[in-house]
This record gives structure tokens, C-alpha cells and sequence, in this order.
């Protein structure tokens, strides 16, 4: 009695995690949001990239101007509230791919405070 019950629970767990990955299966989508007065949002190319970026932008004087510069060079500006999936994450970044508008299939990494 007990093994069959186990059989059924694994049984409906595989079936569970088979729909979940079925290609019908909608994702969970999710948005750009702009902070700190910002009307769009740096999309880089890889995660090296941004957290350079970031450090730099961060820090005071000619640093912190040759990482605003640097922004401007390394990362599309993607406009606030564009609809994203999110590829990955950690606890800098997350890795998304644009889902609608001019930038449809562009991926790329940004602040993760900066998807909602």
C-alpha cells in the first residue's frame, strides 16, 4: 500500500513538473521599473560589465564620471515599464530577455532592483 502510494505521488509530481514545462505554458512575465529619477534602464551585455560599471559609477571624482561614461558606451537604455522575462538572477543582477516593443528578443543584464 505504501509503495503504491508512492508510485502515484511521484507519478503526479513528474506530471506536475512536465506541465510546468510545457511549451503552452505561460511565463510568468515581468518589467522594467526605472528608479531614482531615471526614465530608462541600463541593459548590459554581460554581468562583468555591469558590476564594473556599477562600482565605478558609484564611487566620487573622475572614477565615478569615467563609470557614468562608461554606462553610456556599455549598456542600451531600455525604456521604464518594458516587459521582460527573467532568465536568472543573483544577488546583483538579474539576466532578462525584452518581450514586446522596439528591442523584442534582446537579452541582457540589469540591476536587479531595477525588475519588478
Amino acid at each position: 500500500m505504501i509503495k503504491s502510494f508512492l508510485a502515484t505521488a511521484a507519478v503526479a509530481t513528474l506530471m506536475g513538473l512536465i506541465g510546468c514545462n510545457s511549451p503552452g505554458t505561460p511565463v510568468l512575465a515581468h518589467k522594467l521599473v526605472a528608479t531614482g529619477g531615471q526614465t530608462s534602464i541600463p541593459l548590459y551585455p554581460d554581468e562583468q560589465t555591469l558590476v564594473e560599471v556599477s562600482h565605478r559609477s558609484q564611487q566620487g571624482g573622475v572614477t565615478g564620471m569615467v563609470g557614468s561614461v562608461q554606462k553610456d558606451m556599455s549598456a542600451k537604455q531600455i525604456d521604464d515599464q518594458t516587459p521582460v522575462t527573467v532568465v536568472s538572477t543573483d544577488d546583483n543582477s538579474a539576466q532578462v530577455q525584452i518581450i514586446d516593443g522596439p528591442m523584442k528578443g534582446q537579452s541582457g543584464f540589469v540591476p536587479k532592483q531595477n525588475v519588478d
